[in-house]
């Protein structure tokens, strides 16, 4: 294996603190990966890594060599792309990861109309609600929506994500439209169990005061951290949700649902596009993400996408 390869190997090595993993994901045996670590352990004169029965850390001078090899093969990864770049384009392997009703609904039409115009470009889209580590997982991008904790990762803002109530004619027809956010309280609610305060909504508008935002406690007989679920059971006739307006869109035209007290606001998300670090960003990744910056400008979820 060639020093080049072998800092790959490293690289994630790190990052996903097993032989076994880095190995997996590089298409390689964890023999093969042992080995290349141990040569370039060899060839430095300096062990690189602390190896237990957990896993396995840098050592300090472990820790330094990781950082230049990061650098080295993102400027060799940029070499090789160079034809690709002084024609406009984007290439090599790009690994993008979101969650997955946005990635289902808005991150896959988006991302393959982007491949139609990058042919050059490999992508790897992963779903996941779950936080993901960026430098563990080998993510390139990842799509957030809501407050970022701080951290060294970087980001980009990319638009808003509002959210709108709905309710089948049948569930209003048999229980009454409410007219103001205290009506809810006799209302069955369909909780996201995710985001937008859990089973409490906060709203502004009427029943209120003029202004101020309101936590509505809210009960009904489903919650669920997925968004498909809510929607599909007020399509059902089985009470009123909340839910953003990029998954709300298709039933809301085919009239399957219809937006509840539209004089309510509802708290919007921001989204942003995340990535492992703000330093020396690889052109694909921040190619990308000013592409999908300006997919999301103003109403992009009552667009076809």
């Amino acid at each position: 294996m060639d020093s080049l390869a072998g800092m790959q190997v490293f690289i994630r090595v790190v990052e996903t603190g097993s032989f076994s993993r880095a190995a997996g994901e590089l298409g390689t045996t964890q023999p093969t990966a042992t080995k290349a670590v141990a040569a370039a352990e060899k060839r430095l004169g300096a062990r690189l890594l602390h190896r237990t029965t957990r896993g396995v850390t840098p050592t300090e001078v472990g820790a330094l060599y990781y950082e230049r090899c990061k650098v080295i093969v993102q400027e060799v990864e940029a070499a090789e792309n160079l034809a690709t770049l002084r024609q406009g384009g984007v290439g090599g392997t790009l690994r993008i990861s979101t969650s997955v009703a946005f990635g289902r609904r808005v991150m896959v039409p988006l991302v393959l109309r982007y491949m139609r115009e990058h042919p050059h470009l490999q992508v790897d889209l992963s779903f996941d609600d779950r936080y993901v580590n960026l430098v563990e997982q080998g993510v390139d991008v990842a799509m957030r929506m809501g407050r970022l904790a701080d951290s060294s990762l970087g980001a980009r803002y990319l638009g808003t994500n509002p959210w709108v109530m709905v309710a089948a004619d049948s569930y209003l027809a048999e229980q009454g439209v409410p007219k103001k956010a205290r009506d809810l309280a006799r209302h069955t609610c369909l909780v996201y169990s995710s985001v937008q305060g859990d089973d409490r909504w906060m709203l502004t508008g009427p029943g209120g005061p003029d202004g101020a935002e309101q936590a509505v406690p809210v009960r009904g007989p489903l919650r669920s951290n997925n968004l498909s679920a809510i929607l599909a059971a007020a399509r059902a006739g089985m009470g009123l949700a909340i839910l953003p307006r990029y998954v709300a869109r298709e039933s809301l035209s085919d009239g399957a649902v219809k937006e509840v007290m539209p004089d309510l606001r509802l708290p919007a998300q921001d989204v942003h596009a995340v990535f492992p670090s703000p330093k020396l960003v690889p052109h694909k990744v921040s190619h990308f993400i000013e592409w999908a910056r300006l997919q999301m400008q103003g109403d992009w979820w009552a667009r076809d996408l």
